[in-house]
């Protein structure tokens, strides 16, 4: 379903335009001719339903991107169930119902493939949704966004709003959180490859066997193809956003090195855990609209690598 949607005169809100995925969609935005509206964390919670409907009131909006969530890599999902499960939850329900009542024309949810049963087909089609069991490290995480992508659906059933979902894949780039406590494996890393650079340390570390594969795709990329949804799709089955490819996480260790010059050996504690086994995102939906990537993966790393030495202080 492919009715077209005009940005063009818009008032368009992002949700979390200060996360990776909310700014990269700011600079994607200021292409279109649109009304960009944004609001900070520190005038409206959105885990605070009274105050998410009182500024859907006063702003209008006539878009929502729905970018907004609590992220964190294993260590923080293990760590924090509550947190990761009840602000997710409260987050999407609010603004979703707001979007609602303020007659938004289109809203386009984001999720994320950790959705999808760990052990799920390859490449994972939409349709594997909710047929087996999820990772238990992010478990929590994932329960909250299948329930966002189901509120979209329903209220879109219900009361005919055109609410969409899309599920990236494992996103990298500027704007990525780089805390080796909290992070995903794309930036810790980087960081980790860039320590022992400093240090003239004969190898880094990382976690688990280093056979468990993953796609990964450049915010930018994703932010091109969300606003490509955003005009262009209006069904009812959320999208799934990637590149198609996927790589171990020894490879992509070993691209890392080479994006930071770092010439010592990697090493694996086999201690920690791989997560699922593999997670590549059937990307047909998306592929049969015209997007296709534009950043492939060592020119993505090298631009993540960039971005962090600019801004690590």
């Amino acid at each position: 379903m492919t009715d077209a949607y005009d940005l063009r005169g818009k008032r368009v809100f992002v949700a979390g335009h200060r996360g990776m995925v909310g700014a990269a969609l700011v600079r994607r935005l200021a292409a279109e001719d649109c009304e960009l509206i944004t609001v900070a964390r520190d005038q409206v919670d959105l885990r605070n339903g009274e105050a998410v409907a009182r500024w859907f009131a006063d702003a209008r909006p006539q878009a929502v991107f729905m970018s907004a969530a609590k992220v964190g890599g294993i260590l923080a999902n293990d760590a924090y169930p509550a947190d990761f499960l009840y602000d997710n939850l409260a987050i999407a329900t609010n603004v979703t119902h707001a979007a609602f009542q303020a007659n938004v024309e289109k809203l386009l949810f984001l999720g994320s493939s950790c959705i999808y049963p760990k052990f799920a087909p390859q490449p994972i089609p939409e349709d594997a949704l909710l047929t087996g069991a999820l990772e238990p490290t992010n478990e929590w995480y994932a329960i909250a966004k299948i329930a966002g992508i189901k509120l979209a659906q329903a209220y879109r059933r219900q009361h005919g709003a055109n609410f969409i979902s899309a599920m990236p894949t494992n996103l990298y780039g500027p704007g990525d959180n780089f805390d080796l406590n909290t992070s995903h494996v794309a930036p810790a890393l980087i960081r980790k490859a860039h320590e022992a650079k400093l240090a003239g340390a004969e190898s880094f570390e990382i976690w688990g066997s280093g056979a468990a594969r993953r796609e990964f795709l450049h915010v930018d990329d994703c932010a091109d193809a969300l606003v490509l949804l955003m005009k262009s799709y209006n069904g009812y089955e959320h999208v799934n956003v990637g590149c198609g490819a996927d790589v171990t996480i020894a490879e992509l260790a070993q691209l890392v090195a080479d994006a930071v010059g770092f010439k010592g050996a990697i090493t694996r504690d086999t201690s920690k855990p791989d997560g699922a086994p593999r997670k590549l995102l059937d990307v047909t939906r998306l592929t049969a609209l015209g997007w296709a990537p534009r950043i492939d993966l060592p020119a993505g790393l090298a631009d993540a690598y960039r971005w962090y030495l600019e801004n690590r202080a």
